[in-house]
């Protein structure tokens, strides 16, 4: 694979664009769910004024009065032509692409491609919290597979489980977070090969989150789970959508391997009118036409996680904080500081910083905090200043 740089090609960085007082003036979760005076550090929105080639786009699609059903191939080549350019993937095959609605319900309907009511889906946890809500609400069973002290997969652990899910010869899925949210952990080509491998041995069908796969940090390679060796019954869902920030512009691609293509065809039809066509435009424009600005945030990303770990080194010695590889999240161990399970809370209440409890992310999450760092620098120093606080 091929490793990118940060060049900002001397774009801003979009991260220092806004100020306080315009980002309280959103009416999206992160900036309503609390009172104004909390500072939210939580929910996967960032800090940033759009991508201009993205804004050009929509501008145009309602100018024309564009914003009908999606239709067509447009993002799955743009998403294609992004992965061979960033990712040296030239594997990503237009034709076994399906456009769906967002990655979650993406997940959902490839779940139920590949198991039926009541089969066990496999989870690496501390994971995404809507990993456990949406296969629980489907009817699935959760099995955890908890990440190993270092926060990678601990294949020890993955292979009893693979075992225990296939007991009695139920059909079985393993939906695995790459790069892995809330650690920021982005697995190996070596750790992808060997996932492929115990799930050919088992019979468990891979599905593949991959939400954050454009968010690395400097020096550090994203490798798309079907393009290791062994992967080809896989599934893998991606979008713009977190790199961008276009969670509100709803659109995401269904990749299958070349042996999951006839599951793929089996999706129905109806799944296609859920995507936003004026989503569908605007990931399109920012996976053509927006990596110079992708690159300038990289770059502030790099800054903040820098950042972050001189605060948290002055401010909290005592917490336990590694450097997410990407995503845009800081996984806080906070099992020093006294403040129980829930430590997000006691940084609400005392501190009027808003965190993501570790609590929803399942066994390991107790004790910890998720901290959203694609913000300022001055938001995130005033962020830590209150945790700090808190403690007073």
């Amino acid at each position: 694979m091929t490793s990118i740089p940060h060049d900002t090609s001397g774009e801003p960085n979009p991260l220092r664009a806004l100020s306080l007082d315009r980002l309280r003036c959103r009416t999206s979760m992160k900036w309503r769910t609390y009172p104004a005076d909390v500072l939210p550090l939580w929910v996967a929105e960032m800090d940033v004024p759009l991508a201009e080639p993205v804004v050009t786009a929509v501008n145009q699609a309602l100018e024309s009065g564009d914003t009908g059903y999606p239709a067509g191939t447009a993002y799955a080549e743009a998403l294609a032509g992004f992965a061979d350019k960033r990712w040296g993937w030239g594997g990503l095959a237009v034709e076994r692409t399906a456009i769906v609605p967002d990655v979650m319900l993406g997940v959902v309907e490839m779940l139920k491609l590949v198991t039926g009511h009541g089969d066990p889906v496999v989870v690496n946890s501390p994971v995404y919290p809507p990993f456990f809500q949406f296969v629980g609400h489907m009817d699935r069973q959760v099995l955890e597979a908890p990440l190993g002290a270092d926060l990678r997969i601990d294949f020890g652990t993955l292979e009893a489980t693979f075992q225990q899910a296939v007991a009695g010869g139920r059909r079985a899925a393993y939906l695995l977070c790459s790069p892995h949210n809330p650690t920021g952990t982005v697995h190996t080509a070596e750790e992808l090969a060997a996932v492929a491998a115990l799930a050919d041995r088992y019979g468990v069908r891979v599905v593949a989150d991959e939400i954050h796969a454009p968010l690395t940090a400097a020096g550090v390679d994203f490798v798309p789970y079907l393009s290791v060796t062994g992967a080809e019954s896989g599934l893998s869902l991606m979008s713009a959508s977190k790199a961008w920030n276009l969670a509100g512009l709803k659109a995401a691609l269904a990749i299958a391997g070349p042996e999951a293509a006839a599951d793929l065809a089996r999706l129905p039809e109806e799944v296609s009118h859920g995507p936003s066509h004026v989503g569908v435009i605007a990931h399109t424009a920012a996976l053509r036409d927006g990596t110079d600005w992708l690159d300038a945030l990289l770059a502030g990303l790099d800054d903040n996680r820098r950042l972050l770990t001189d605060l948290l080194a002055e401010h909290l010695p005592a917490l336990t904080h590694r450097p997410g590889e990407g995503t845009y999240f800081a996984w806080l161990d906070c099992r020093t500081l006294g403040l129980g399970d829930d430590p997000a809370e006691v940084f609400l209440e005392r501190g009027r910083v808003a965190l993501n409890s570790g609590i929803p992310f399942g066994t390991g999450g107790a004790g910890h905090a998720r901290l959203n760092l694609a913000t300022s620098p001055e938001v995130l120093t005033e962020g830590v200043r209150r945790m700090a606080a808190a403690l007073g």
